[in-house]
C-alpha cells in the first residue's frame, strides 16, 4: 500500500469522514458519482469498484459493460458543502476486469497525451480563464434567463449578490485545494470569471470539474443559477475559458527564449504552428455544443479566424507579453475553447497538436497585426487566414477526416464523440426557431 492510500485510509478515519464519492466522467464530460462507505475503501483502492459502463454515456455496449472504478488517492478532498455528514471525493480511473485502462474513459485519453508529452521530455501545464453565468431563479422553460446583476467588465460593486458569489467560491475552491489566481465581474450582465492558478493538465482537468460542482452548489444553496452555457444571449458576449499553456523540461521553461521579439522560443513557435494547423479539427470538441457556435461568430472577444497575435484578442491563438522578462511565465493562449467542453478531451488534442508541430517542425505564419473581425474576406483571403468552422455540423466534417483526433480520442471515443454530435446537430436543425418564426411566417 503506497503512502498516498494509507494518507486517504487514515485520514478518513481521523476526520470521521461519513461517505466517500468516487467521481469520473462520460465521453460529453458530465460528471458520474458513486457513494460508498468508508468500510468499503480500502477494498476499492486495492480492487476497484465495478459498475455497469452500458449505462454511462459513450462507455460499452451491452454485452461488453463490466467495468471498474479505481479511485485515485491523490484526489481526496473533503466537500465542505457536505456539512451534515462529512463526504469526501476523489477521481477515478475507469479499468477494464482485466485491470487495462478502458479506452472510454477521457481521463485516460488525457494521460495518455500526457505520456506522449513525457517521453519528448516535456511536463504541460495549463491555466483557465473560467468564465460563467449566474441567473436568478427559476429559470422559465422558453423564456430568457435573468442576469443575477448588471454590471460590466471589472466592475466593482459593493457587495452584491455576484461579489458575495464569487468570495464563497473562491473560498470554498481554496478550502479544496485548488488555488485561484484571479476573480471578477465579466463583460455581460451576470457574467463572472474565476481564473485557476496554473497546474499539470491532468490536475486541472480535474480542477475545472470539481471547479463546476462547487459553483452549481453555491448557485444552489444561494437560490440563484449558474450556467457554463458558451452563448445564453444573443446580444452580449459569451463564456470562453481562455486557456493559457507552457511546456516545462524540468524548471526549464521551453516556451522561453529572451533574444526573440515576442520572447517565444523556436519550441513554442513550432507549439503554436501545430494548434494552427489543427485548430480547425479539434473544434469540435474543444467547442462542443451547436449553442457553441453562436459565441464563435458573435463578434466580441471570441476568435473566429485561425491566427496568432500578441496583443490582439481577435486571434485565435496570443502571446501574452504580461512579464516579457520572466522566463517561467511565457505562455500561449488559446482562446477558442469554451467552459462547457470535456476538459480532458480538449486539452489532450491541444497538446497533441502543439507536439505535432514540434515534432514536424511547423513553421509559424506571420502574426496577425489587424483586428482579424475588421478584415473583409478577401483581406483575411490574402493573409492566408482560415475560418474556424462555423456550426458544430462544420466541426464534425472538419474532425472526421482528422488523423491527430482519431489518435489522440483512440477509436473508441472518437467514433462515439462523432456519432453523438451528428445525432446533436441533427436534433438541432429540425427545429423551428423564434428567428425564423418573427421573420418568416408574416410574409412568407
Amino acid at each position: 500500500m503506497d503512502r498516498q492510500t494509507e494518507y486517504v485510509l487514515r485520514a478518513v478515519e481521523e476526520r470521521n469522514v461519513r461517505f466517500i464519492r468516487l467521481w469520473f466522467t462520460d465521453v460529453q464530460g458530465f460528471l458520474k458519482s458513486v457513494a460508498m462507505a468508508p468500510a468499503e475503501l480500502e477494498g476499492a483502492f486495492a480492487e476497484g469498484t465495478g459498475f455497469d459502463g452500458s449505462s454511462i454515456e459513450g462507455y460499452a455496449r451491452v454485452y461488453e459493460a463490466d467495468m471498474i472504478a479505481r479511485p485515485d488517492p491523490s484526489t481526496f478532498q473533503l466537500l465542505p458543502w457536505r456539512t451534515q455528514a462529512n463526504t469526501a471525493r476523489m477521481l477515478c480511473d475507469i479499468k477494464l476486469p482485466d485491470g487495462s485502462p478502458a479506452p472510454a474513459d477521457p481521463r485516460h485519453v488525457l494521460k495518455r497525451a500526457l505520456n506522449k508529452a513525457a517521453d519528448m521530455g516535456f511536463t504541460f501545464y495549463c491555466h483557465p480563464e473560467i468564465e460563467f453565468f449566474l441567473f436568478k431563479a427559476p429559470l422559465v422553460p422558453g423564456e430568457p434567463p435573468v442576469p443575477l446583476d448588471t454590471a460590466g467588465y471589472f466592475d466593482h460593486t459593493t457587495m452584491d449578490d455576484g461579489t458575495d458569489f464569487r468570495r464563497d467560491a473562491v473560498m470554498m475552491l481554496e478550502e479544496m485545494g485548488i488555488s485561484v489566481e484571479f476573480s471578477h465581474h465579466e463583460s455581460a450582465p451576470g457574467q463572472h470569471e474565476i481564473d485557476l492558478r496554473y497546474a499539470d493538465a491532468l490536475s486541472m482537468a480535474d480542477n475545472i470539474m470539481t471547479f463546476r460542482v462547487v459553483v452549481r452548489e453555491i448557485a444552489a444553496s444561494q437560490n440563484i443559477v449558474a450556467s457554463f452555457m458558451p452563448k445564453p444571449f444573443t446580444d452580449a458576449p459569451g463564456s470562453g475559458m481562455h486557456t493559457h499553456m507552457s511546456l516545462f523540461e524540468g524548471d526549464h521553461n521551453v516556451f522561453y527564449d529572451a533574444s526573440d521579439e515576442v520572447r517565444l522560443s523556436k519550441i513554442g513557435r513550432q507549439f503554436v504552428a501545430g494548434l494552427l494547423t489543427h485548430a480547425r479539427e479539434i473544434t469540435a470538441v474543444t467547442n462542443q455544443w451547436v449553442n457553441s457556435y453562436k459565441r464563435l461568430t458573435g463578434g466580441g472577444e471570441a476568435p473566429a479566424y485561425v491566427c496568432w497575435g500578441r496583443n490582439n484578442r481577435s486571434a485565435l491563438v496570443r502571446v501574452p507579453l504580461f512579464k516579457p522578462n520572466k522566463s517561467s511565465s511565457a505562455r500561449v493562449e488559446y482562446r477558442a475553447i469554451d467552459s462547457a467542453c470535456n476538459p480532458y478531451l480538449a486539452y489532450a488534442l491541444l497538446l497533441n497538436a502543439g507536439l505535432d508541430g514540434i515534432t514536424r517542425e511547423l513553421e509559424l505564419p506571420e502574426e496577425a497585426e489587424d483586428d482579424v473581425w475588421a478584415l473583409t474576406e478577401r483581406e483575411r483571403k490574402a493573409l492566408g487566414i482560415n475560418s474556424l468552422p462555423r456550426s458544430l455540423g462544420a466541426a464534425i466534417a472538419a474532425m472526421e477526416s482528422s488523423e491527430l483526433v482519431a489518435d489522440t480520442l483512440g477509436e473508441h471515443v472518437f467514433e462515439y464523440f462523432l456519432r453523438n454530435k451528428r445525432a446533436e446537430f441533427e436534433e438541432y436543425r429540425r427545429q423551428v426557431t423564434p428567428f425564423e418564426l418573427r421573420e418568416h411566417l408574416p410574409s412568407l
